[in-house]
């Protein structure tokens, strides 16, 4: 069974504490996979039903081989969390997925009234590639091959079926 070679860190967008919660569930998404699109409302339910108990951990795979957005709106989602709206961006790409496109992101970023000039700045001079590539090569050291995987309490979760229930099942 893989495990989590990159501990969690200050440069990790997270829900809820690790140090406290019994689970703690990483994800390797891309925000243009369809898998992760189908994840996405199961995880956040879960996280959201689940409260104290679950710390939720995103990391960055974007697959920019298929996926034409993907580096595009995880450098969007990373840039709105140097402006404290990682996960309202996150949610946003997310629950409007089927619409991805530059114009969609534009328009994410106007919606969450964020600074368009420090998003742009933050996209062409930060260091945003590094941590998104730093997020995929740990998620490739850590056996991740496809979108989305998940990692419990640092072991990589193989029973993953694309249903709530399958969440559930890891707090009883």
């Amino acid at each position: 069974m893989s495990t989590l070679r990159v501990p969690i860190g200050p440069n990790d967008q997270v829900q809820g504490d690790p140090n406290t919660a019994k689970i703690v569930l990483v994800e390797y998404g891309d925000y243009q996979c369809p898998y992760c699109g189908h994840a996405f409302p199961l995880v956040k339910k879960f996280v959201e039903e689940y409260g104290d108990e679950v710390a939720f951990v995103f990391r960055n795979f974007p697959l920019t081989d298929s996926h034409q957005y993907a580096m595009a709106a995880a450098t969007i989602a990373e840039a709105a969390g140097k402006q404290g709206k990682f996960w309202e961006m996150h949610d946003l790409i997310y629950n409007n997925q089927n619409m991805l496109s530059e114009n969609m992101l534009k328009e994410c970023v106007a919606a969450l009234n964020l600074d368009i000039n420090k998003i742009e700045n933050d996209i062409t001079t930060s260091n945003l590639q590094d941590k998104i590539e730093a997020d995929f090569e740990g998620g490739v050291r850590s056996g991740v091959n496809g979108t989305p995987s998940f990692f419990v309490n640092g072991e990589k979760w193989e029973d993953y079926d694309g249903t709530y229930d399958s969440f559930v099942g890891l707090v009883s």
